[in-house]
């Protein structure tokens, strides 16, 4: 367990209720009839259709006013198991209330991501996915986003080198609104890695 860092955890405070990970599917509430045991078993039957492979190394980038990982290039099978998960998860979706597609701010999208949100529940699918792991709060400042990104670099420098595998999908469980996450299950995905 690490000491308190007041700066680092005021920064924190939103992705570290989420766990440290990069979205395929937006959270979602289950569809009549559905549930979460139907969900699992269809993301381990994905799990068995689809190699793991390598996305390269990462990226610390300022996506909007937030730093996130990010991969330097979208790769084909980045996008064809982004689009496997959505698809197959799409049945168990309950549609999103009016509240839902406010708190997305459709005027602020484009009209494909406007037309995402209403189809998908999410707008940044498709064409539209960024891979990105998310490390900070919004950062309004810029003086504040120029520190907290020169930090970051230097936190994360080691291991920027390094290429990234996706050898697992995972589903993780928001228990009650606003609550932190938790792993529910991990389902590897098949060996002879696509490079």
């Amino acid at each position: 367990m690490r000491d308190p860092d007041p700066i680092i955890d005021v920064l924190v405070s939103g992705p570290v209720r989420y766990g440290f990970h990069a979205t395929l599917k937006a959270p979602l509430r289950f569809a009549v009839g559905k549930t979460l045991d139907d969900l699992d078993r269809e993301l381990a039957a994905i799990s068995q259709r689809m190699q793991a492979f390598s996305l390269g190394t990462l990226a610390v980038t300022r996506l909007n006013r937030f730093f996130a990982l990010t991969v330097q290039a979208t790769l084909p099978q980045l996008l064809e198991i982004e689009e496997e998960v959505r698809t197959a998860f799409e049945p168990f979706r309950a549609p999103l209330t009016e509240q839902e597609v406010a708190r997305r701010n459709p005027q602020s999208l484009s009209e494909r991501q406007q037309t995402n949100l209403l189809r998908w529940g999410y707008p940044y699918v498709g064409k539209d996915f960024r891979f990105h792991m998310t490390l900070t709060n919004l950062i309004v400042d810029e003086d504040e986003a120029a520190q907290v990104e020169k930090r970051l670099r230097s936190q994360f420098s080691p291991v920027l080198e390094t290429p990234v595998v996706v050898d697992a999908l995972t589903l993780f469980v928001e228990p009650t609104p606003g609550a932190p996450f938790y792993v529910h299950s991990r389902h590897p995905l098949q060996s002879g890695m696509l490079s």
